[in-house]
């Protein structure tokens, strides 16, 4: 007998937060999120999101044996912005059982109903700003920082329960050696043009990183706010997100452009954390998993692109080319292994177009579903 249980103290949360481990304990591909990251982010008062919007976490029981979990979550900031009646769900895990699915994605709906939302659309943990969609392609390797797992019996589970594609997300690989350099001849030529409009290409200033944060929360905002499902991050969540990727981003490999001293571009770029996660056991730090983050760390050798966006009014001047030049450059210079840039709409051709040109390889997909509530 199957039941559902929502998630109401510490404990529970523990299990939920737990329960990947143990269903992916003999998948070598598996990256345990950090423990105390997770509890964060799911605790109200933790993370910037509960200020806004609020959760509900389920566990599906057979017996005491836990068999799947899922978020049901109002995003009011989504619905305000986009002027939508749109609940989501997010964190599902499940054993290979349809009935179990079933449960889950009954159990996030019928909380979503409750609350006078219309339709539910994820995977989507919180917003597009944070882990999203499913993997549909692409199961021979670990995910790359900040990307999503899952096994491929998922797709079938979801689509089982009545959702369907919203919209599909890309990834790209570059392997060492095997890209086409034109961009990084042509950059300098570029850059020199760019400077003639007064735009000028540097590197982040880690001694001035808070007030770059803000500058560059400005063009996030504004670089990405027509792609789908879009929620520009408030100033609280963005402090979050750059607290956390301090501790690991490489500063060669965070370029920005301005003009004027007006940033109008930004080129995120961050080492795949996840060659060092990998080796932590339940995502737990102590009593050794902070020794083994420390070691692993240093031998990092894959990429993450994560972000490169230009304000409307400034693109096709050159500066993305610029952006895309300095990273494969420092790519080179550092020789690292690989680099995925990830993740991008399957209809943003003019990215997709640009990575393809330099021998990026679709090697990854992932899904957005949704349904009628």
């Amino acid at each position: 007998m199957k039941n559902i249980v929502a998630v109401n103290d510490k404990k529970q949360l523990a299990s939920f937060i737990d329960f990947p481990h143990d269903l992916y304990k003999n998948d070598s591909n598996y990256v345990p999120e950090l423990f105390i990251a997770q509890q964060d982010m799911l605790t109200p008062g933790k993370h910037p999101f509960h200020e806004h919007s609020t959760l509900q976490l389920f566990l599906a029981y057979e017996g005491d044996q836990i068999v799947g979990r899922i978020a049901a979550i109002q995003n009011n900031n989504h619905n305000k912005i986009n002027k939508t009646t749109e609940g989501h769900f997010g964190f599902f895990d499940c054993i290979n059982d349809q009935e179990t699915a079933q449960l889950l994605v009954d159990a996030a709906a019928k909380w979503l109903k409750e609350r006078n939302m219309t339709s539910m659309i994820g995977p989507v943990n919180f917003s597009t700003n944070d882990i999203c969609a499913l993997l549909i392609e692409g199961f021979d390797g670990p995910p790359v920082a900040m990307m999503p797992y899952n096994a491929p019996y998922y797709q079938q589970l979801l689509e089982n329960t009545g959702l369907a594609k919203k919209v599909d997300l890309r990834a790209y690989k570059f392997i060492a050696g095997d890209y086409n350099d034109r961009s990084l001849k042509l950059t300098e030529a570029i850059r020199e043009r760019l400077k003639r409009n007064n735009i000028i290409i540097r590197k982040i200033n880690m001694n001035d990183f808070w007030n770059e944060v803000v500058k560059v929360r400005e063009v996030y905002n504004g670089a990405w706010d027509h792609n789908t499902g879009f929620v520009p991050a408030t100033d609280k969540e963005f402090h979050y997100l750059a607290k956390d990727l301090k501790m690991i981003v490489d500063p060669d490999f965070i370029y920005v452009a301005e003009q004027n001293g007006k940033m109008v571009g930004i080129s995120l770029s961050i080492p795949d954390i996840n060659q060092a996660l990998i080796k932590i056991k339940r995502g737990r730090l102590l009593p050794f998993g902070i020794f083994k983050l420390l070691w692993y760390k240093r031998k990092i050798k894959g990429l993450r692109i994560m972000a490169l966006g230009v304000l409307d009014g400034y693109r096709k001047m050159g500066i993305e080319a610029c952006l895309y030049g300095l990273t494969i450059k420092t790519f080179q210079e550092k020789k690292y292994d690989y680099a995925e840039a990830s993740w991008t709409l399957e209809h943003n051709t003019m990215v997709n177009s640009a990575i393809e040109q330099i021998n990026g390889k679709l090697y990854r997909k992932y899904r957005i579903f949704e349904k009628s509530i």
